[in-house]
């Protein structure tokens, strides 16, 4: 874990935020015997932990393939003249980018967008990314690994919470597959 990591990034046991109580040791002790409802609660909570660590991650990613386009501009490799700013809205719609994929299908939003921008911008603006061009390429690589340690981070806790995810929709599944759950209550009640 990188060593200037801070509360936003980290889980903390006995923390109250909501990735430290789906990444508790107990969250789901005792999963088969909640009643159903809860069940879809804890699963709901998972799920928006994991919409919310995933939008932090293609934040970061974003910023990686801007320094990896600069770092590519300055050796040439781009084949293109002009500023990073320039080639921004090919470098952000390249297919082959991690910031592109989304994982797993979602329709939930991210809840906490304003507080995972804020946490790119303080990473941005302690690598001082507002101006590629005054860095050298020492420090963009600097900064491109000190990037790559929180994303990596962050991919950790996402797959943590895509476990936690993945138990509850195991449960909710089987219930139903062994009637313990009534697939009718999900249907609208006619009157």
């Amino acid at each position: 874990m990188p060593d200037d990591r801070n509360a936003d990034e980290s889980t903390e046991p006995g923390g109250h935020r909501r990735i430290d109580r789906v990444l508790a040791d107990g969250y789901l002790d005792g999963l088969a015997g909640l009643p159903l409802t809860e069940v879809r609660e804890l699963r709901d909570e998972a799920e928006h932990e994991e919409a919310d660590l995933s939008y932090l991650r293609r934040l970061l990613q974003g910023r990686v393939d801007i320094i990896k386009a600069e770092l590519s501009r300055r050796r040439g490799e781009l084949g293109e003249s002009g500023s990073i700013i320039d080639q921004l809205p090919r470098i952000l719609s390249d297919e082959r980018s991690p910031a592109r994929g989304l994982g797993r299908h979602t329709v939930i939003e991210p809840s906490r967008v304003d507080e995972h921008r804020r946490l790119v911008e303080r990473l941005v603006g302690d690598s001082d990314l507002s101006a590629l061009s005054g860095r050298t390429a020492d420090q963009l690589e600097a900064t491109l690994q000190r990037f790559g340690d929180h994303e990596r981070q962050i991919s950790e806790q996402r797959h943590a919470v895509q476990g936690v995810l993945d138990a509850c929709a195991h449960e909710i599944t089987r219930r139903y597959r062994e009637g313990e759950a009534d697939v009718s209550a999900l249907l609208p009640s006619e009157s």
